[in-house]
């Protein structure tokens, strides 16, 4: 095939305008336009099969409605605002809201339990929280645990403690005045899912959205094209889900599938055809147990590209991607404090299996010793990424810092290095080749891989 990586790499440009609301260009820059504003934005559908459509106009007028409650409850520029709910319209508008108002979004996994939960929003001292039936039980518990969670908006369910949602909204008007806010402006607060030490708190700005673009369009071979729709497995209130999937969706302009509730792979893969999906994302290991699922027919599938993330396929998995859905997997590296910034586009460079990928056009990427400096060809470093690009222009994917703890926030960078506390080696054709965790006595171990340094250096 054509290699293209090197031109894309070397010719591409960040353009960040200095004022980005994610809410302005997600939603109402398409809902403001007549006929954009009709076309569908989420197709949702739950385990038994109840099915939900909005389009881009209607998510607006709830947003511009909960918004306006918001507004009234108080709730404005840098306030942060829990959001507990399934993958739903509901969840796209309260994020818009929330955002429109210059407000800070905290997704709330549903994998958490109460005490978690409570130290989350204890930590990036929540003042309100909204939330659907599944997700509530750790929210209200942590109401009677944590002063600061002020009010409890609730979607589906009634409850003494809560403000209904259709009350909430039934009082305000649909017009939606997204606040100016810097591209630069804290957006989000995501807490990490591991075996921490200690509870960290990433902020991550408007101008993430932009910084993921590259690593999404090219792992899903270059979206959107006119027929697009998306699904991802990822849950929205995990990095993945939220700005690996969702949000990029919705900046493009396309429909996003969502499927909440426990499907079974059979109940997935009758969705996929049944909204003629064309793109996915998903953890490499749902990848790996749908080739041992038997009896599931992918034939008429309309999937054109699939990212997976996580661990890092194997040969054989691309054989059987490539012998049961006619495409090549493209995997995705990065973490919640720079996401998306190493990964594959086997439609414009040649798929190595096994790698990570390469650098994503954008991101200045290598691996470092401990001394800080390029490690040679074929041995293991840190990954690091640099605050700036190969043109000097600052990423806009790299995270503001850990919520009010400068000090972590330090440690992590070495110069306008950000270390990722992961290790990989450099083939001579710039793939990166994961190692594991960093540790004091690992950079210098030879990787099983030839090369030469970083094409990023």
């Amino acid at each position: 095939m054509n290699d293209q990586y090197p031109e894309l790499y070397s010719s591409f440009r960040w353009l960040v305008p200095s004022q980005f609301n994610i809410a302005q260009y997600c939603l109402l820059r398409w809902a403001s336009n007549t006929l954009e504003g009709r076309r569908p934005a989420v197709f949702a559908e739950n385990e038994f099969g109840e099915t939900t459509v909005r389009t881009f106009g209607q998510l607006a007028e709830t947003t511009g409605k909960l918004a306006n409650g918001l507004l009234k409850m108080g709730i404005g520029r840098g306030d942060r605002v829990a959001v507990a709910m399934g993958q739903s319209p509901e969840y796209i508008t309260a994020c818009m809201a929330i955002l429109a108002v210059g407000a800070i979004v905290v997704p709330i996994p549903a994998i958490l339990n109460a005490k978690q939960v409570t130290e989350r929003l204890s930590h990036a001292q929540v003042r309100a929280a909204i939330i659907d039936m599944p997700h509530a039980p750790g929210i209200l518990q942590a109401y009677g645990q944590y002063p600061g969670l002020s009010q409890i908006i609730s979607f589906g369910f009634q409850h003494e403690l809560t403000l209904s949602w259709s009350s909430l909204l039934a009082r305000q008007n649909s017009d939606l005045h997204v606040a100016p806010t810097l591209s630069s402006s804290p957006a989000f607060l995501l807490y990490p899912i591991g075996p921490t030490p200690t509870l960290k708190g990433v902020v991550l700005p408007h101008s993430a959205l932009i910084g993921v673009l590259p690593g999404f369009v090219a792992s899903q071979n270059w979206f959107p094209q006119s027929k697009d729709i998306f699904w991802t497995q990822h849950y929205w209130t995990h990095t993945d889900g939220l700005l690996g999937g969702l949000l990029p969706c919705l900046y493009f302009g396309r429909p996003i599938v969502a499927l909440d509730g426990h499907l079974s792979t059979r109940q997935t893969i009758e969705c996929l055809h049944k909204y003629k999906v064309t793109n996915v994302s998903l953890p490499y290991s749902s990848l790996r147990a749908v080739m041992e699922e038997p009896n599931v027919d992918f034939s008429g599938l309309s999937v054109r590209a699939i990212m997976s993330t996580g661990e890092h396929p194997s040969e054989q998995v691309h054989e059987w991607c490539k012998s049961m859905l006619g495409l090549t997997p493209n995997h995705v590296y990065g973490q919640t404090e720079a996401p998306y910034i190493i990964g594959h586009s086997h439609v414009r460079w040649p798929a190595r299996p096994g790698s990570i990928g390469k650098a994503f056009p954008g991101h200045l990427v290598t691996v470092l010793d401990d001394a800080g400096r390029p490690c040679p060809a074929g041995v293991s470093g840190q990954i690091a990424v640099n605050r700036y690009d190969i043109h000097g222009f600052p990423d806009p994917a790299l995270f503001l810092g850990y919520w009010q703890d400068d000090t972590s926030t330090q440690q992590t960078f070495l110069r306008d290095w950000y270390l990722t506390g992961e290790c990989a080696s450099i083939d001579r054709d710039g793939y990166f080749w994961y190692v594991g965790h960093h540790s004091t006595n690992d950079s210098q171990v030879t990787a099983q891989s030839n090369g030469s340094v970083s094409l990023s250096l």
